[in-house]
């Protein structure tokens, strides 16, 4: 089996001969966006992006933005999209580094060149607004995005996101204390760093895990799926698209910070926010989740009972309900 997930940090393949191609700066809205694969250069990098379904006049293009770091926008357009395109357009991107798209020479990962790179996406698909997914590692672009591009964003759903680690984090150690004390109770008297500072609880949480030894894959793998014949399906896409796990744009991230990472710009986000959590989830649990929509001005927070990390996979009809719903309902 060779998923890799992280949500907080749990050379590029050859699409097939029969992408379609936009052009590499400029290309009609009409060509951009229309259905089916592309390939298209955007800030000096080549991106994958797929366009599927239609949706009402007036109705933006829904982008999603795929966790991981590193992990693709496949396995959500093949188990998750078929239910999405019913109602709404849909643009399953992968960042770059991640998928399909290209490993790029200078390794630039940073936060603000991925925001840019949604941006420069926008502007290619010639749509004056995105509406945007965002899960796991995901939904710190698409809080970025709104907060920097108010205006060219129009709704914004996160799901199972991460938003702040100081929140978040505390409650992944103790649910990791619950489930593992023996492990919990070596890593917790590991916590001071080689500088003589304290290690954050997403650091210790992540030594704990390293702690597991050869548990841990499985360990990893029942925090963020509630049935296990889920990640096998999710594996099996990656393998027929013939995707590889973006390793590099995920050691970059996580060696920038991502463990400390807080979005504190809520007033700078002005379009309606949906928050989804999956109650069973272990890896982004919906306790550290409702008070990202406290916080911003037009959020609210919705709760699936019975999804883990992975909602749109657990609860694919009720996820699509509530997104089209949202989007299509709200000015």
């Amino acid at each position: 089996m060779t998923l890799a997930v992280g949500a907080f940090g749990i050379v590029a393949a050859c699409a097939a001969s029969a992408l379609q191609s936009s052009a590499q700066t400029g290309a009609p809205a009409s060509v951009a966006l229309a259905p089916g694969a592309h390939n298209v250069v955007l800030n000096g990098v080549r991106f994958y992006y797929r366009v599927g379904g239609a949706a009402p006049a007036g109705t933006p293009p829904v982008v999603f933005l795929h966790g991981g770091p590193g992990q693709g926008s496949e396995h959500f357009d093949a188990l998750a999209g078929p239910v999405m395109e019913r109602q709404l357009r849909m643009v399953y991107y992968d960042q770059r580094g991640s998928g399909l798209s290209e490993r790029p020479v200078n390794r630039d990962y940073a936060i603000a060149t991925l925001v840019d790179d949604i941006e420069a996406l926008r502007q290619e698909l010639g749509t004056p607004k995105l509406a945007l997914i965002g899960h796991s590692f995901g939904a710190v672009l698409a809080l970025e995005y709104a907060a920097k591009y108010p205006t060219n964003v129009s709704h914004v759903i996160i799901v199972a996101g991460l938003w702040d680690t100081s929140v978040q984090c505390p409650l992944r150690l103790e649910r990791f204390a619950a489930l593992r004390p023996d492990v919990y109770a070596r890593a917790r008297n590991d916590t001071i760093s080689s500088d003589g500072s304290r290690r954050n609880d997403c650091d210790i949480e992540l030594r704990a895990r390293n702690g597991l030894g050869d548990d841990r894959r499985r360990f990893d793998l029942q925090t963020v799926f509630t049935d296990s014949s889920m990640a096998t399906r999710l594996d099996s896409v990656n393998t027929a698209r013939h995707v590889v796990y973006g390793w590099e744009i995920n050691r970059a991230v996580m060696e920038a910070g991502m463990n400390r990472y807080r979005f504190t710009r809520f007033d700078a986000v002005t379009a309606p926010v949906l928050v989804i959590a999956g109650k069973l989830d272990g890896a982004v649990i919906p306790e550290g989740l409702r008070p990202l929509a406290e916080k911003l001005p037009h959020a609210r927070y919705v709760e699936f009972e019975k999804s883990g990390h992975f909602v749109y996979l657990d609860e694919p009809e009720r996820f699509a309900r509530e997104v089209r719903a949202f989007i299509q309902s709200t000015p």
